[in-house]
């Protein structure tokens, strides 16, 4: 079986040839980028983390969320299952789709033009049974990332002001927006070191030795650069 290498074009591989070997400092890092834009749209930029854990071992899950200072840029589209008062307080917050088993049905359809999901604790009963669908793409709530619930309102306003749900992937990963590339680089150093705080409060106790093994910035068209992290 065959795979696919990404092709770079003239632009992406001189910038790259700018990059030194050394880690950065992450706003040298930030900045480098943002001096070095390869497309025209306002790019993303992401935090990528190389964690020092067993992905193997379930005591060793690192998963958590952050607010950023200054939000990430991007619309947020957030969805509540929820009925009743509780149901009107997320509408009012400015949730953009609210309702149980309506939702439900439309999900188990194939429908999935949301970003967050939010349910209550009531609305979890029914709202299991889509976690073939969601689980697998990070959107089903969970107690953990307090997207279960009774107060669904509250999470919706911090969801729209730039709270973000990291998650490790299967090799130990945690990749996470912090903003667009247009953002003063102030924000975005600001934003980056939200995330990288709040990974490092999740490190499991059964972790020993580095945690926080690599850390990369990069945006959606640019190249990746090496951020110098200190352990604490």
């Amino acid at each position: 079986m065959g795979f696919f290498m990404v092709k770079h074009g003239k632009k992406y591989k001189a910038v790259k040839s700018k990059v030194s070997a050394q880690s950065y400092e992450l706003h040298d890092a930030i900045k480098f980028l943002q001096e070095n834009k390869i497309s025209k749209f306002d790019e993303t930029m992401e935090l990528g983390i190389r964690l020092g854990v067993d992905p193997e071992k379930s005591d060793q899950t690192v998963r958590g969320v952050v607010t950023l200072p200054h939000g990430t840029g991007k619309q947020v589209r957030v969805l509540v299952f929820a009925e009743g008062a509780a149901a009107e307080e997320a509408r009012s917050a400015g949730a953009d789709f609210v309702g149980k088993d309506d939702l439900i049905e439309k999900i188990q359809g194939g429908w999935l033009d949301f970003d967050i999901a939010i349910a209550t604790t009531d609305a979890m009963k029914e709202v299991r049974k889509l976690g073939k669908v969601l689980g697998p793409r990070g959107l089903m709530p969970n107690p953990k990332t307090g997207t279960v619930t009774d107060d669904p309102a509250s999470v919706v306003k911090l969801s729209k002001a730039g709270r973000v749900e990291f998650r490790m992937d299967r090799h130990g990963n945690v990749n996470v927006p912090f903003g667009k590339i247009s953002f003063p680089t102030e924000k975005l150093v600001e934003n980056a070191q939200a995330i990288i705080s709040a990974v490092k409060a999740e490190r499991p106790a059964s972790v020993k030795g580095v945690f926080i093994r690599k850390c990369t910035v990069t945006s959606t068209m640019g190249v990746g650069i090496k951020v110098a992290i200190k352990e604490e």
